[in-house]
């Protein structure tokens, strides 16, 4: 079993920085960024909670998308640090990806967008 992104960011610890209305907008423009692409975030949410999904699974489970796509936002999200892809060594070969514990800590964050997005309908 190989892994492919090793350098995962790890989660924030100690105290917060002092932010200016600049350097918070810029950090807020970064994550936007990230998730900017049509299937990031739908990956993402197919991920949350510890799933463990190889590449068909979710090419299954996200209607619309094609492999060329899937695989680009894969990639990319595995780049930014928020997906882990394990490779084992079979034939045929099995590729699955999982969210690294940084791509988990998202979801807290994407719920309280969620509650913002309902309570202001």
């Amino acid at each position: 079993m190989t892994r492919t992104n090793q350098e995962v960011r790890d989660l924030p610890a100690g105290e917060r920085p002092a932010y200016t209305a600049q350097s918070a907008a810029e950090g807020v423009q970064g994550v936007i960024r990230m998730l900017e692409g049509r299937w990031k975030l739908v990956i993402l949410f197919q991920l949350f909670g510890g799933q463990v999904r190889r590449f068909s699974e979710l090419e299954r489970a996200i209607p619309g998308v094609s492999q060329k796509m899937l695989i680009q936002q894969l990639r990319q999200l595995e780049a930014d640090g928020l997906v882990a892809r394990v490779v084992h060594a079979q034939v045929p070969p099995k590729v699955e990806y999982h969210l690294t514990e940084w791509g988990q800590a998202l979801c807290p964050a994407l719920d309280g967008l969620l509650r913002w997005v309902e309570a202001a309908r």
